[in-house]
């Protein structure tokens, strides 16, 4: 199966929050990505809401549930209390959880599973009670994975920033890409499924799905975003379905 595409709103919202004004509309944004044949749409609700507002998760819930009801809602966090409660009304499809300090500009590495495992045990089944599917934050390391699974998750989410800083270097780009294949490798052969997310790009993505080809989903925000202030939306979307190996 091909790699599915979420599209992160983050940037999105962020660019609306700069002005006291309803656009660019992050439903608007959200239903085009969709109708361009986007898999799901993807947020990340910080405590500060400097990007994602919580009024903005029960509009996204009905955009698909009343438009793409086929379509997922993945929400990313770190799994505080509050945003525990926050799930709970929104009832997304997929949770990923990301071990994010609120201070943090964007998420920056994944769990220690070995250190934080037992603690995000019934984190996860409380997640998976609601009918959520867990995916959890990882780092590119193997030797972590059995400490994933033992949480009890559905998914690994890959982060992919150091492989996107790579940019310029594609001797650093195998090395890293590497690193990913090998940890993805090791969690598909332990059951877990695995997404990838974290800068990127039309550019880097088909030398990823090329090592992982049972990549499940990517989720993308930022350099989506910057393409759509080019190509608009609706073709970026086409475009990163296409890196993502999808028949357009």
């Amino acid at each position: 199966m091909p790699t599915l595409l979420s599209v992160n709103l983050n940037a999105v919202a962020m660019l609306r929050n700069r002005r006291d004004l309803p656009w660019p509309s992050v439903t608007a944004l959200g239903r085009i990505a969709m109708t361009a044949g986007a898999h799901g749409l993807t947020v990340h609700p910080r405590p500060d809401e400097r990007h994602i507002r919580f009024t903005d998760l029960p509009q996204i819930r009905a955009l698909i549930d009343t438009e793409f009801p086929g379509a997922e809602f993945n929400i990313e966090g770190y799994p505080s209390d509050e945003f525990l409660d926050l799930v709970d009304t929104v009832h997304p499809e997929q949770v990923t959880l990301v071990p994010d300090d609120p201070s943090q500009p964007t998420s920056d590495h994944g769990f220690d599973f070995k250190a934080e495992g037992e603690w995000l045990k019934p984190i996860v089944a409380r997640l998976k009670r609601q009918g959520a599917r867990v995916s959890i934050f990882a780092d590119p390391d193997p030797d972590q994975m059995d400490a994933a699974v033992a949480t009890g998750c559905d998914r690994i989410e890959l982060y992919t920033g150091p492989y996107g800083a790579t940019f310029a270097d594609p001797a650093a780009a195998r090395i890293e890409l590497g690193k990913l294949g090998e940890t993805a490798d090791r969690a598909m052969a332990l059951g877990l499924g695995v997404n990838a997310g974290h800068d990127l790009t039309v550019d880097n993505l088909p030398a990823l799905v090329a090592r992982i080809p049972n990549l499940a989903e990517v989720s993308i925000g930022h350099g989506l975003t910057a393409d759509a202030l080019e190509f608009g939306m609706a073709q970026t979307v086409r475009r990163f379905r296409k890196a993502c190996g999808q028949a357009l």
